[in-house]
């Protein structure tokens, strides 16, 4: 099973060594994939909302950090994790993604979501209610948009005559991955992805959603062996001993990643490398 390292984008600060070097830290560790989270904006808390993040949350910009991470890195994959797809112009992401494909020799992989700030999507000039399905048609429109040279479609959400992506990605098509664990994404996770990454215990609940999932892959005339999975470990602190036992768990559940997804901070370059190397040691097995 292969390790993947998130990107510390709340704590890692804005030096460019630094974030070359947590980088280079991981691809040496023999890290299958770094993955970069997504927010655009911070918000306050309001009217009895309050957001997993706050004002205070640094967050890199996605692409453009992968494209900085494509140039310090060698062979390391690199993906977006996730992506909150709907916010976005498609056309956009599409282009955006390819140009890190390109620079990267081939290795990003997309991670998308429909995310859960409805105060950043009030903020993008986005739809909230429909954001489930737009991303759904987004993922084709980006397939097309990476796999045809001139794309015409019309759905409910795009209008596109004979209009395309140049230069192509390397990858054609990008794969995709999805994140989230509602009986919804999960669907659409098994109708449209290339893989799924769930933020769940592996518990009783992910053995049902995974049966779920391997059902609606056989629905949809997919093969199940075929389709990835990714358990992301969300961890409140840092206990090596809870890391392995999750890590073990996704183990026996069939997933062929995971990935430790710290809620804590950690706020010094040195604690940042060490979770490396204390997640690489006791998940590695």
């Amino acid at each position: 099973m292969q390790l993947n390292a998130i990107f510390p984008t709340r704590d890692i600060g804005s030096d460019p060594a630094k974030i070359r070097d947590w980088a280079q830290a991981a691809e040496d560790l023999g890290y299958a994939y770094i993955e970069v989270p997504d927010h655009v904006f911070g918000a306050t808390a309001r009217d009895g909302w309050t957001p997993l993040y706050n004002e205070t949350d640094p967050f890199h910009e996605t692409f453009t950090t992968l494209t900085f991470l494509a140039a310090a890195t060698k062979t390391i994959k690199l993906s977006s994790g996730v992506l909150i797809l709907p916010q976005r112009q498609t056309g956009v992401v599409a282009k955006q993604a390819a140009e890190v494909d390109i620079l990267s020799g081939g290795r990003l992989r997309l991670g998308i979501g429909v995310g859960w700030n409805h105060v950043e999507y009030a903020s993008l000039d986005s739809e909230w209610k429909t954001r489930g399905a737009r991303q759904g048609e987004q993922v084709e429109v980006l397939r097309k948009l990476w796999t045809e040279d001139l794309v015409t479609y019309l759905g409910r959400f795009h209008d596109l005559h004979e209009v395309n992506i140049v230069p192509a990605p390397v990858q054609r098509p990008i794969p995709i991955w999805f994140g989230g664990s509602s009986d919804a994404v999960v669907k659409r996770a098994a109708r449209l992805g290339d893989g799924w990454m769930p933020i769940i215990p592996p518990d009783e609940q992910a053995e049902a959603k995974l049966a779920d999932l391997r059902g609606h892959l056989k629905s949809f005339g997919r093969d199940p062996e075929a389709f990835g999975l990714e358990g992301w470990l969300r961890m409140n602190e840092a206990d090596p001993q809870r890391w392995a036992e999750a890590a073990d768990g996704w183990r026996r559940l069939g997933a062929q990643m995971v990935m430790l997804y710290p809620m804590y901070r950690i706020p010094t370059f040195d604690e940042q490398i060490e979770t490396l190397r204390r997640f690489k040691d006791v998940a590695g097995g």
